[in-house]
């Protein structure tokens, strides 16, 4: 089930509001664990009962971590849970991948199996992860209730394709939280908003997308707008699903972290990793990074950390070389900001600081939506090699309403701080805030009835 669908718009989410809120307030954590699961099993049926079993399991651990006092044990605890953490990850997202790069370097031929990939084991394994190392370090303690444990691995708003909640964040909140009219006006406008970008954006980019990197193509310059038009499709997919989950994290009672901080007006690499997944970026910050020393042990180790946290980073993403060296080549380009190049670009105007970081972000998203490595070099290649027929390609693939989305995409992606500031100025702002947003929701709406809904782009990670 998507948020995008009129199953969920119509049936499953307005069902969940009215048992959550005329319900018994004991009950609610529970009818909340109950409809997540639910919706995960909607599309998932049977891999329902692994997400069930990672939660029993460190539920066990984290329990019996807690408990104990000798740090021998406590560890053991910590590498058992991680290990069988990781393991289920490997076994449904990189066992055929693996297989099939043994093969590649070896020449011994491995039997390879069909195994169907649970959506969003990516952040819930992270989410599960975050929970028994904090347990371990004594940052939280462990869950008593195995119902709420649940509750904060299954939640539906944020299930899927995050933002990664960890549970030292909304340890207090599954315990005690408020609900109120304000707030779950605020979650109703910011759904909106998420669903709004969705749909009359992000889907309104993806054929064009989706014909370009299939290769059918044959222009330069079409092949440049259709990357353009990838960088914010999958922005505004992205972001859109996180406006989504934190509008409907509100109307249940909860504060999610934010996930997006506009990363498309940075100025740097590094400025854009602050901004762009943020859960994320924090995840590999606090439960990697640092613990392999960080910036603490030397400019070498410095840099060997980044590349292993971006490389890892890019695997996490997906079973696949193209994610991989989407990984370092962050990393290099975060390096060499580190050797000195930042304070060159320190030097520079605000505008070629973020032309610099925009083309950078516009290429790796080449390596990001390519199927393969070949893929992507024939895409690249393919961005330096005009035909003989350009303007005819763009009269024929680049329709006025494409050009229209794109345009719209762009000035969306910037904050335009003075603009709002100047609307609060005046009494009727925060009215004509939502009148706007549930006009375009409702033609959003209109959209994905009349067209079906796409999944989001995340929902394979």
């Amino acid at each position: 089930m998507v948020f995008s669908s009129p199953v969920f718009l119509f049936c499953f989410l307005p069902l969940t509001i009215l048992l959550y809120y005329f319900g018994r307030p004991k009950l609610r954590n529970y009818v909340l664990l109950l409809a997540s699961l639910f919706f995960y099993a909607w599309g998932e049926p049977t891999l329902v009962f692994l997400m069930i079993a990672s939660i029993v399991i460190n539920y066990v651990l984290a329990l019996l971590m807690d408990r104990s006092e000798k740090k021998g044990v406590k560890t053991v605890l910590l590498i058992a849970a991680v290990v069988l953490d990781l393991g289920f990850l490997f076994f449904y997202k990189y066992f055929n991948f693996t297989v099939a790069t043994f093969f590649r370097v070896t020449g011994v031929l491995l039997t390879a199996r069909t195994i169907a990939l649970p959506i969003g084991i990516s952040f819930y394994t992270f989410q599960i992860m975050s929970y028994v190392i904090d347990v371990y370090r004594g940052n939280v303690r462990s869950q008593k209730n195995p119902f709420y444990l649940g509750l904060y691995i299954s939640m539906f708003p944020q299930l899927i394709a995050g933002p990664i909640v960890r549970y030292i964040d909304v340890e207090k909140q599954i315990a005690s939280r408020t609900l109120s009219p304000d707030k779950f006006y605020e979650g109703t406008l910011r759904f909106m908003k998420g669903f709004a970008k969705k749909v009359l954006i992000a889907d309104q980019l993806s054929s064009f997308v989706d014909m370009n990197f299939e290769g059918n193509i044959d222009s330069a310059l079409v092949k440049w707008i259709a990357i353009i038009a990838y960088t914010l499709q999958i922005y505004y997919d992205f972001s859109g699903y996180s406006d989504m989950a934190i509008g409907l994290g509100k109307i249940f009672g909860f504060d999610f972290v934010e996930n997006f901080n506009f990363p498309y007006v940075s100025q740097s690499i590094k400025e854009f990793w602050r901004r762009w997944h943020i859960s994320l970026s924090t995840w590999f910050r606090d439960y990697v990074y640092i613990p392999l020393g960080g910036s603490r042990k030397g400019t070498v180790r410095t840099y060997i950390n980044l590349i292993i946290v971006f490389v890892l980073t890019g695997f996490w993403h997906g079973a696949s070389w193209n994610f991989i060296f989407w990984g370092l080549f962050y990393a290099v380009f975060l390096v060499i900001e580190r050797l000195g190049f930042s304070k060159i670009l320190e030097k520079l105007p605000r505008v070629l600081r973020h032309i610099y970081a925009i083309i950078i972000v516009v290429l790796g998203w080449v390596l990001f939506r390519a199927e393969t490595m070949s893929g992507a070099l024939n895409y690249y290649k393919g961005l330096v090699s005009p035909s003989n027929s350009e303007i005819l390609n763009l009269r024929i693939y680049v329709e006025p309403m494409l050009v229209f989305v794109i345009i719209a995409g762009i000035i969306l992606a910037f904050p335009h701080d003075r603009i709002k500031a100047a609307l609060k100025k005046f009494k009727g702002y925060e009215v004509l805030k939502a009148l706007s947003l549930f006009v375009l929701f409702i033609l959003a709406v209109c959209f994905m009835t009349g067209a079906g809904f796409s999944p989001f782009l995340y929902f394979r990670f």
